[in-house]
């Protein structure tokens, strides 16, 4: 085992699928004590049990994204377990595909909810880990953010946004709070094999986002926590503010790179 994150306490919300249980396991792998911040109560303690047979220690904290006053609750239920909390990862975040449109199609009610919900989850909680962190002269908060923060798509308006602001929000945070100790960064994820980005995208826009992708494949969520487990480590004490994509360099190039690659393979 790995101890890169020994002995820190670290709550991950949204993370019994896909990225969140990624960074959990990857965590508590490099040696941290995870709480896996979820609405089931039983999926959380399965996979923690699962975890703890391999000598980790990963607990259930009950957080519900539909419930606001559980993302300061949820904090709290870390603090009184553990009397601190030294990482916070912002892991939630939500959207309709079906829904969230273009600004010409979005409902307006839709595009409010979304950018609401996906702020709210990362300003409260922040906030409420904030203040046991100060108390502790210190501590790290990680956003999962998103490319489609940084680069305007032509769909998922709402989405879209949100990630912006919680770029933004987490520059803000880091000035704010760096004179209490506390660094605070994003991991802006590109496409990931995720099962939500299974069931929630076609195979067509898939082959054609990929297809703009320096490095031509879907993310793996095992790939993100790498990051994270670097933000939240002692490695990163002198990085704050930083918005790091792992993305395959999606973004980078020039727009007509997809067709520029397919252009210098068929020259070989």
């Amino acid at each position: 085992m790995s101890t890169r994150l020994k002995d820190k306490v670290i709550l991950v919300t949204a993370s019994t699928r896909g990225i969140g249980y990624a960074i959990a396991e990857t965590c508590a792998r490099e040696g941290a004590i995870i709480y896996m911040g979820a609405r089931n109560s039983g999926l959380a303690e399965e996979k923690a049990d699962a975890l703890n047979a391999q000598g980790f220690r990963v607990h259930f904290a009950y957080y519900d994204a539909s419930k606001e006053e559980t993302f300061q609750s949820v904090v709290e239920d870390v603090v009184n377990a553990e009397g601190r909390i030294d990482v916070l990862v912002n892991n939630f975040g939500t959207s309709d595909p079906r829904k969230d449109l273009d600004i010409a199609h979005t409902d307006p009610q839709v595009f409010l909810d979304t950018v609401s919900i996906n702020l709210k989850s990362v300003f409260i909680t922040s906030q409420a880990a904030i203040r046991h962190m100060e108390k502790a002269g210190g501590g790290s908060i990680i956003n999962i953010s998103s490319v489609g923060g940084q680069v305007p798509d032509i769909s998922q308006i709402g989405y879209g946004t949100s990630k912006g602001a919680i770029n933004y929000l987490t520059k803000l945070i880091a000035v704010q709070e760096a004179r209490h100790g506390i660094r605070c960064n994003a991991v802006m994820p590109g496409m990931t094999a995720t099962d939500a980005v299974k069931d929630k995208l076609t195979d067509h826009f898939k082959q054609v986002f990929l297809k703009n992708t320096p490095i031509p494949r879907m993310g793996l969520p095992e790939e993100i926590a790498g990051a994270v487990v670097y933000f939240a480590s002692d490695d990163a004490a002198f990085t704050t503010g930083q918005i790091m994509a792992v993305s395959g360099g999606f973004g980078l190039a020039t727009p007509v790179f997809g067709d520029l690659a397919e252009m210098a393979n068929a020259r070989g």
